[in-house]
């Protein structure tokens, strides 16, 4: 019962904490491949093994949905995956994956100040209250100047920029998918697939600005190692983490999927302790100061 009543936040819940796994891993390659060509390597896997789920749940049989579901969904992509995802990578090289994680929870109220301007959707005290005590919890926790994994240069103006970035993006392609996932019939599954195929597109656009040869994108992956993290890490963060999270959005309101989504640091703390990496207790106080602020946004 609790599942069925549920399934929107549990997959949220489950979509954060997939995250949080891929990001300590992704952190373990990023300085051996640029965050644009990680970004596509991860996109192909993913759609590999979501057009091989496809093919074994449905037959592969395509879905009705009207072409502005069509547009709509690779348009998400676009700047949810394609452009926040590459910038999230950017992040995690210059903070690690624990301030990264910590600025992302931003995204829920960019999220609720983009409704408001284009969905006429009004804030209360309360929930004005929570942005302030996000911000209040990130900016304490990323300005801590202790190192995050050793011998990884802390860069916090880069950082923060890129690490802006992500989050505005993440907000934007996330209510693109709402209103596609909540108007239409479409499944999250195929419209994790949607979502994919247009932040890979722009990806593959954008390859010739960064000089990057497909022999050059292609070389770290040379590297057993290497490629079974990037798969790894692909699994849990992109092929499991996406789809429960359009699964959150097709089955809750958008507020509350992107909330729990940001839930990331509460998981990503303890396996940073499990690691062998020191926490802090400002960096425990602030990320607790954070999700209550998420928290109180939400249920204002």
């Amino acid at each position: 019962m609790i599942f069925t009543q549920f399934t929107g936040e549990i997959a949220a819940l489950f979509a954060a904490l997939f995250w949080a796994i891929a990001s300590v891993i992704y952190a373990r390659v990023g300085t051996q491949i640029s965050p644009l060509g990680l970004n596509l390597i991860k996109g192909g896997i993913a759609i590999a093994l979501l057009l091989l789920t496809i093919a074994l749940q449905s037959g592969g049989e395509l879905p009705e949905f009207t072409p502005w579901v069509f547009g709509l969904l690779p348009l998400s992509g676009i700047i949810g995956i394609g452009i926040g995802d590459t910038a999230f990578f950017t992040t995690l090289n210059c903070l690690g994956p624990r301030r990264a994680l910590l600025l992302e929870t931003l995204a829920p109220p960019l999220t609720a100040l983009i409704a408001f301007i284009f969905l006429g959707e009004r804030l209360s005290l309360t929930a004005w209250g929570g942005i302030f005590l996000t911000v209040l919890g990130i900016a304490w926790v990323i300005t801590e100047r202790a190192a995050e994994m050793v011998g990884m240069p802390l860069r916090l103006t880069r950082g923060l920029i890129f690490g802006s970035i992500a989050a505005l993006s993440q907000s934007t392609g996330a209510i693109l998918s709402h209103l596609a996932l909540t108007q239409s019939g479409i499944s999250p599954l195929w419209s994790t697939l949607l979502r994919i195929v247009g932040g890979v597109a722009v990806l593959v656009l954008a390859l010739p600005t960064q000089r990057l040869s497909p022999a050059a994108l292609l070389k770290p992956l040379q590297s057993r190692r290497v490629l079974g993290i990037i798969i790894l890490a692909t699994f849990f963060g992109t092929y499991l983490g996406i789809w429960l999270q359009q699964t959150a959005l097709k089955f809750t309101a958008a507020g509350i999927a992107q909330t729990l989504n940001s839930t990331s640091p509460l998981f990503v703390l303890p396996i940073a302790i499990a690691m062998g990496d020191r926490v802090s207790w400002r960096a425990i106080l602030g990320a607790l100061v954070a999700i209550v602020g998420v928290a109180m946004l939400f249920l204002g």
